[in-house]
């Protein structure tokens, strides 16, 4: 079994809360530890990439999406389709077929808005 590496002691440092709001401003997506050994020791070059301590890029956007997704029943009317189409009791109308591709639309754009909100690439899908 190999030997597990022995950490070095961690550095304490005592800061006002003046202090480390700014420096947790400043560090953005950074964790705090990369941030201050950045600044310490590579300050010339650029900062590291990180994925961040929050993977949220866009509060607003997934502030919003969130409220859709408590204003729309989406899921429970989703549910209650699949039930009566495995019933066969779904009448097929003009109505139904309309209802059901604007949950399919809806639920796209949930989707492409729950990636933009989390910062990944969206790819446009026709």
């Amino acid at each position: 079994m190999p030997e597990k590496k022995k950490r070095d002691a961690p550095l304490s440092l005592r800061l006002s809360r003046d202090e480390r709001a700014r420096l947790e401003r400043d560090a953005a997506s950074m964790t705090l530890g990369t941030y201050i050994k950045w600044r310490l020791f590579d300050g010339e070059t650029p900062p590291p990439r990180t994925r961040g301590k929050a993977p949220v890029r866009d509060h607003a956007l997934l502030s919003r999406l969130l409220a859709l997704l408590g204003g729309q029943r989406l899921a429970a009317n989703l549910n209650q389709l699949a039930k009566a189409a495995n019933s066969g009791s779904l009448p097929i109308a003009p109505e139904t077929e309309t209802a059901l591709r604007q949950a399919c639309h809806d639920i796209a754009d949930i989707r492409r808005m729950l990636m933009q909100a989390l910062g990944l690439k969206v790819e446009d899908q026709a």
